[in-house]
């Protein structure tokens, strides 16, 4: 069995300023720094660290696989954040003024330009059932983005609340068969590191 905690990358610029971000590649914010290097002691062990190739996830990760004495830091471009297209850029309130009613879509929303959230979720499955075949017996902690956990949630029958940076899910592959934990939070809302259960 491959236990993957997959989580959510620290906090970027944008998402200090509430920015969507999708497949725009702001750096981390001051403070996204501070909470990666402060989630490290609620990780444990882990065999191998993953993350989506964008600039975010990867910093995040590389401080943390750093802390952890791992590396490199594995790249899987699959398990970058959904394209949001015309919405890059945009907050909640600039989009909501350019299309109305958009963001409160049933089913969520469907960025013009953008990818659905089953092609997000068919490329990050894909990903995901590869570092199952390829880790094996390991403890692997993979970085990406919070639509990408989500819409993994959303295939598990759960539907997701909003994830904090640093929040994430444990996720467990053993022969193509998937296993969802429950939620897991690296750091609190103080920046207090938090212990993490392993619970697969």
């Amino acid at each position: 069995m491959t236990r993957l905690l997959l989580v959510r990358h620290a906090q970027s610029e944008w998402n200090a300023v509430g920015r969507w971000q999708g497949w725009a590649d702001p750096p981390l914010s001051e403070l996204g720094k501070e909470q990666a290097r402060a989630a490290v002691p609620a990780l444990g062990g882990f065999d191998a660290v993953v993350a989506s190739d964008l600039l975010r996830a990867g910093d995040t990760a590389a401080i943390l696989a750093d802390a952890l004495g791992l590396g490199p830091v594995a790249i899987e471009p699959r398990l970058r954040e959904r394209d949001v297209g015309e919405w890059a850029g945009l907050t909640r309130g600039q989009i909501d003024q350019r299309w109305p009613g958009a963001l409160d879509q049933p089913g969520g929303p469907h960025p013009p330009g953008g990818e659905s959230p089953g092609e997000v979720f068919s490329r990050a499955r894909r990903a995901l059932d590869e570092l199952g075949a390829t880790y094996g017996e390991a403890d692997v902690l993979v970085v990406t983005h919070g639509g990408v956990i989500r819409g993994i949630e959303r295939h598990c029958g759960i539907e997701p609340a909003p994830l904090p940076n640093l929040g994430g899910v444990w996720l467990a592959i053993e022969h193509g068969r998937w296993e969802l934990g429950t939620r897991v939070l690296l750091v609190d809302p103080d920046d207090v590191p938090v212990t993490v259960p392993r619970q697969l």
